[in-house]
Order: C-alpha cells, then sequence, then structure tokens
C-alpha cells in the first residue's frame, strides 16, 4: 500500500477519533509539497473545517498530531495555512526502493485466470494505398494501449481489419487496367503497397478530368460527379466481385496480395504485430447475413429502391444505410459482422476500437443497431478516438498523393539518426551493424515518442526535426538517460567497485534523492492512470519527468567520487532501477533502449 493510501486511511480516523464525524477516503486530498516548503506530501484541510468548526491552522494541528502518532513514517509536520505538510521519514523512502528493486515487473499487475479480456483493434488499413503518418498514429496507439492494458493485468487481443474490399478498392483496379500497362512490383521494383497506391491516386486525376468535361458540356457539377464513365465503371465492378465474378475476383486477389506483402515490411519496420487479422472480404458476408435478419424482424427496414436502413431517431440520430440499392454493402455492414465473429469467437469483456474522431458517429451508430438487432454485449464496444496528425503544410490527402507516407518517413528518421549520431561520435567501436541497430532505435523512439506524447485525442502538429532532439521532451533525452546510466554502472563495475542489490536504509539522503524515490514509487498508480484513460500520453510523459529528475540528481550527486561507501551504492540502486523504469516504461510505448547513443 502506498504511503498517500495509508495517509487517507489514518486522516480518515482522525476525523472520526477528532470530531465524531465520518467522511470517505475519497474526500482526502493529497498533494506533493510544493519545494518551498518542508515536507513531501501535503494534505489540504480546507474540506474538513466544517467538522471541527476550527481555524484550519487548528484543524490542521489536530490531524498532524493524529498522523504523527499512528504512522511510523512521518517524524513531523509544519502548517501553512490550510495545508498540512507532512514529512516522510528517509527510511520509509528507502525501503520503498528496495521493495521496487525486488519486484519482478514492477508495477505490473500480473495475469490471472478469469481476468477481463479485453480486443483491441488498430490499423485497419485499406489495401488501395499504403500506410501514411495518420497510420502510424493509429498503429503507434493501438500498440501502445494494449501493452499498457497487459501490464494492469488484462487478457489482451490484439486484431487488425484490413479493408480490403469496397468501391476504394475497385478505384485503385479499374485504374490499373487502363493505365498500368500490366507493371508489377517486380517489373518496376516499387513496393507493393506503393504501386497500388499510385493507380489510386491516378484514378482521381482522371476521374476530375471526366467530371470537368462532363461540366464543360452543360452538365451540373453533383450530377456529373455521379454520372462519371470512371465512377460508373468503378460500381460495376463492385457489383461483379461481390457476384462473385472470376476475372475480377483474380485480379482483386492479385492487387491485394501485392499490398498485404508490402504492409507486413511496413508493421516490421514499425515494430507492431497482431493476434489475429480479419478481412473485410470475409466478415461483410456475416454483416450482410445479420441485417437481413435484422429486416425480417422488423428491427430494420427497407426503401421502394431496395436499400436497407435503421431508423435512429429514437436515439437522437438519423437513419443508417446498411446496404445499398444494388444490394452491395458498407463500412457499417462489415463492422457488424466483424463485431458479431469476434464477441462470439472470443467471449471478450471489451473491444476497443483504435479509430480517428471522424468516426465517432459511426461507432455511436454500431452500438446502437447491434443493441437493436439484439445483441446484449453492445455496450462493450468502446471508441479510443483520437485526433488528426497534421504537418506544418497542412492535412494530408490521399486521393490527391499528398500523405506524408509511413515507409518513407520512418527512413528518412533513420537518416537523420544516422547524420546526428555520426556528428557526436559517440558510436566508435560498433560494428556496422551494432551501429544500425542504435540508429534505428533512436529513430523509432523519436517518431513514437513525439507521437504517443500527446494526449490521444487532440489533434497534433509533426514535425521530424523537432522529435529528434537529444534535449527537452523526446524520446533520444530519455533514451540518452538510459544509456548515461548503463555507463555509470559499467565503469563502477569496471573499476572494481560490487553494486549491491539493494540499499541500506538508515541512510541521510537529500531532498532529490526522496523525490527521485518517489517518482518511482508513483510508476504502479501512472501505469493504472494510463490503463483507465487507455493513454500513452501518460506514461511517456511521466518518463520523461522521471529521466529530468535523475539528470537533475546525477548533476549534482557525482557516484564514483563519492567517498561513503553505502551512500554511493545507494546511488548505483537508485540508479539501476531507474534505468529499470525508463526501460519498463518504453517498452509499454513500443520503444526500445540502446545501452550506447
Amino acid at each position: 500500500m502506498s504511503i498517500e493510501s495509508i495517509i487517507k486511511g489514518k486522516v480518515v480516523e482522525a476525523i472520526s477519533a477528532c470530531y465524531g464525524q465520518k467522511v470517505e477516503e475519497e474526500s482526502v486530498q493529497i498533494q506533493k509539497t510544493r519545494r518551498e516548503f518542508e515536507g513531501d506530501l501535503t494534505v489540504v484541510v480546507f474540506p474538513f473545517l466544517r467538522f471541527s468548526k476550527k481555524s484550519p491552522e487548528e484543524t490542521a494541528n489536530d490531524l498532524g498530531n493524529y498522523l504523527q502518532e499512528n504512522i511510523e513514517a512521518i517524524p513531523s509536520f509544519n502548517i501553512v495555512k490550510g495545508f498540512l505538510n507532512l514529512v516522510i521519514d528517509n527510511t520509509y523512502w528507502l525501503s520503498i526502493l528496495n521493495e521496487a528493486v525486488k519486484t519482478d515487473n514492477y508495477g505490473f499487475i500480473p495475469l490471472v485466470e478469469g481476468a477481463k479480456k479485453v480486443m483491441i483493434e488498430y490499423s485497419s488499413p485499406n489495401t488501395n494505398k499504403p500506410l501514411h503518418l495518420g497510420h502510424i498514429r493509429n498503429n503507434l496507439l493501438g500498440y501502445s494501449v494494449a501493452q499498457i492494458l497487459k501490464a494492469n493485468g488484462y487478457e489482451v487481443i490484439k486484431v487488425n481489419l484490413v479493408n480490403d474490399r469496397g468501391i476504394h478498392i475497385c478505384k485503385s483496379m479499374l485504374a490499373w487496367l487502363r493505365f498500368g500497362e500490366g507493371e508489377t512490383p517486380e517489373s518496376t521494383g516499387i513496393k507493393g503497397d506503393h504501386l497500388v497506391g499510385k493507380y489510386y491516386v491516378k484514378f482521381d486525376q482522371e476521374y476530375k478530368k471526366e467530371i470537368e468535361t462532363l461540366v464543360t458540356s452543360g452538365m451540373d457539377t453533383d450530377e456529373a460527379k455521379k454520372k462519371a464513365p470512371l465512377l460508373l465503371e468503378a460500381q460495376e465492378m463492385l457489383v461483379k466481385w461481390e457476384a462473385g465474378d472470376e476475372e475480377t475476383v483474380a485480379l482483386w486477389r492479385k492487387m491485394n496480395d501485392w499490398v498485404l506483402a508490402g504492409f507486413e515490411i511496413t508493421y516490421k519496420t514499425m515494430g507492431v504485430d497482431f493476434d489475429k487479422v480479419y478481412f473485410e472480404s470475409d466478415t461483410y458476408k456475416q454483416g450482410k447475413a445479420i441485417v437481413m435478419r435484422g429486416l425480417e424482424e422488423g428491427v430494420l427496414y427497407q426503401k421502394e429502391t431496395g436499400s436497407v436502413w435503421a431508423n435512429l431517431e429514437s436515439d437522437g440520430l438519423d437513419h443508417k444505410l446498411l446496404l445499398r440499392d444494388d444490394g452491395t454493402s458498407v463500412y457499417m455492414t462489415q463492422d457488424i459482422g466483424t463485431a458479431y465473429e469476434r464477441f462470439d469467437e472470443f467471449k471478450i469483456d471489451e473491444h476497443i476500437y483504435v479509430v480517428g474522431n471522424e468516426q465517432n458517429y459511426h461507432f455511436q451508430v454500431l452500438s446502437l443497431v447491434m443493441g437493436k438487432l439484439g445483441y446484449e454485449w453492445h455496450d462493450k464496444i468502446q471508441h479510443l478516438s483520437y485526433g488528426m496528425v497534421e504537418l506544418p503544410e497542412g492535412k494530408m490527402k490521399s486521393r490527391e498523393g499528398t500523405v506524408v507516407d509511413a515507409d518513407d518517413l520512418m527512413k528518412e528518421m533513420v537518416n537523420t539518426a544516422r547524420e546526428t549520431s555520426e556528428e557526436l561520435g559517440k558510436l566508435s567501436g560498433y560494428s556496422k551493424e551494432e551501429a544500425e541497430d542504435v540508429y534505428y532505435k533512436v529513430a523509432m523512439g523519436a517518431l513514437k515518442y513525439f507521437i504517443l506524447k500527446v494526449d490521444p485525442k487532440k489533434n497534433m502538429m509533426f514535425n521530424p526535426k523537432d522529435s529528434i532532439d537529444f534535449n527537452g521532451n523526446t524520446g533520444p533525452f530519455i533514451q540518452y538517460t538510459y544509456t548515461r546510466i548503463q555507463s555509470v554502472l559499467k565503469k563502477a563495475i569496471d573499476a572494481g567497485i560490487e553494486v549491491p542489490e539493494l540499499a541500506v536504509t538508515d541512510l541521510s539522503i537529500s531532498e532529490k534523492e526522496s523525490n527521485l524515490i518517489q517518482v518511482i514509487a508513483n510508476y504502479p498508480v501512472v501505469i493504472k492512470e494510463a490503463g483507465d484513460a487507455t493513454s500513452p500520453a501518460l506514461i511517456s510523459n511521466y518518463v520523461y519527468d522521471l529521466s529530468k529528475e535523475y539528470n537533475q540528481f546525477y548533476h549534482d550527486f557525482p557516484m564514483n567520487k563519492e567517498e561513503n561507501e553505502d551512500l554511493r551504492n545507494f546511488r548505483f540502486v537508485l540508479s539501476k532501477q531507474v534505468a529499470g523504469i525508463i526501460k519498463s516504461g518504453m517498452d509499454l510505448l513500443g520503444i526500445g533502449v540502446p545501452e550506447r547513443m
């Protein structure tokens, strides 16, 4: 139990003992004591004045005396207006450090039988284009949240839904048929997803030309968009695909295989993986069957044109299309089928969809429609909605080919890390393979940290140059702190110093050192908060604060020069634990830490 929890419990006891009143622990506010005052933790007294009928100072004195008498770790206290500042004994902080050192996977809750089972879907790419910067945020968020939920003791299933069918796929297929002249990834040397994405852009270019021609001939713009020959042909191709036309399906399978092979390379570079991959081309059939059953049961309705809809007016929304006039399915149809298959197969307790905030309405509707169709688990659907990633140049558009390609960005980051590291000359003696591993870890650490340190709900501006800075709130700064500690420990070992497993507890330590232990003690709390909020930003900013606190300590307290052996050894133990937490926290973010950089 943390010292904060102990204090809260004793404050509740104190209110009862001193004033005969009952309060809940939740009403007890504890915060870190401000640096200008003596103490470690501060109890806010004002909420209890209505029970004491005394001044803030008198009330604080009553509570302070009770806490000092009943908690051995509190040797003294002081009062500043309505704030009770508690001094926590060094022995307590040192025992907390040792407890953390002795605990395997410190801060983590082990997986036990019957644990909450959570499925998390992320990535969900379309097979008509390569992954871009927006997908990077999606993948990094999904993977990190999965890691954090595992650390909270949940059984986690990571899944991907590949959107491999639909009108957008047919657009790439048609453009390749018309303009591709049979080129393949092998014949061009172009990665498969990039090659198919090239034809998605080509379709849009040619489609706009047709619209312009129709408008010039006198047709209304909106009508021209609907009647452009290329679009009509793409729609016809989708109908053929759903009807199982052999030629159409063969072309679809060939181009999808190109894309999926490309995705695998990107995922490996990004360092994300999945326990199971679903394909919309499979799940949409189940979705159509469920929609037709809902129609038969009168839960859904059909228009004269043949399309099938859900009426959500009673829920404050509008009418939602589930099947088009020609019987083809929409995104919602396949999500209905996919959700059914997942809950049926895995009996999950919660399903988290990591999807951008432009789809807030979509997932609200999905939950409502599943409820109307009679599925009790409909309220277990959660949408982890995140903001868009923008660039200094503005918003990205796939159709216009103005996206930041994921592969290109990661390659650029590695090149920048290589150039920066070579300038510093820190990797002398490393083989080429070892050096490249460091460049990769620094580059991906910079990219991942820059994205994950932002609250998922917020839009963000990504600037590659800012992300790879070795100073400030960046991944490389945190990685460098880890390598600095490894260097300190190595020098000690090389000097013949035996670093002990635990620190002695009867030491007099400085305020900076006790502050550092307090940050360590807060790691389990932050892991839980990050899990509850599904926010890697809480882990990111915690690891940065820990690194910053350590660097201040390191600057003021050189270890190898310390003559007091017990104090020197304590600082080694403290440093080793900080390094362990940095590595653990960065792992929750999907970031590796090099031993040297």
